[in-house]
Formats: C-alpha cells, sequence, structure tokens
C-alpha cells in the first residue's frame, strides 16, 4: 500500500530499528534474593500472597511483579514446567539472529539480488 505514513510491504523490515533493551529497574542480584526470602519468611504469614506482598513492598515491587519472579526461578530450578531463562536467552539471541537475516534478504531483494545467506 502507498499511503503517506503506511508502511508496509518489503519496506517493512527496512523501516523496523531495533531498539536497545530496556534498563532493569532492579538488579539481577535483588531478582534472586527477593524469591529466596518469600521462601524464608512464608511461614511469618498467613498466606504465600501475604509474604509476598509484603516482601514485594519492602524492596520497592509489586506483589505481581515479585510472584512472576518466583516463578521464574521456580521455572530455573525444574520446580515449574515452561521455559527457563537460559533457553529464553537463546530464543531470544536467535530471533534476533533470524530478523537480521530476514531484513538482510529484504534489503537485497529491493535491488533485485538474489539473498546469499
Amino acid at each position: 500500500m502507498n499511503r503517506p505514513g503506511f508502511v508496509g510491504g518489503l519496506h517493512l523490515w527496512a523501516a523496523m530499528t531495533i531498539t536497545a533493551p530496556r534498563q532493569q529497574r532492579f538488579s539481577p542480584e535483588v531478582r534472586q534474593r527477593a524469591p529466596r526470602l518469600v521462601k524464608q519468611h512464608q511461614g511469618d504469614h498467613a498466606s504465600r500472597w501475604a509474604a509476598i506482598s509484603s516482601i514485594g513492598a519492602k524492596i520497592g515491587c509489586t506483589g505481581e511483579t515479585l510472584r512472576g519472579w518466583l516463578w521464574q526461578s521456580q521455572r530455573d530450578s525444574g520446580k515449574r514446567a515452561g521455559t527457563t531463562s537460559d533457553d529464553r536467552d537463546r530464543i531470544k539471541a536467535l530471533a534476533c539472529e533470524i530478523l537480521g537475516n530476514a531484513s538482510a534478504c529484504s534489503a537485497q531483494a529491493e535491488f533485485d539480488r538474489r539473498c546469499k545467506r
């Protein structure tokens, strides 16, 4: 489609830019320590959610954020099904490589050249 302000067709990949990853608000040490704190202090609270909410408030994050970190630590240790952090990082790297190759092929196709990748 050739409308002003519309990016589409083969030009889509050329118009996309890869942005820098967001700066994370919490350090990796905090992300690893917080789930351990929940496990240690769960008996001090009426429920697991109460422990999560209490510790989340103390470190400055929401209960949902801390619950996500807790679940991810369980995935990484094999106690919960799902994608581990290492697998997620490999998937991201492969996706970036695929998008880079697709972008290169798309750019070469615009010049009627055959993609050599």
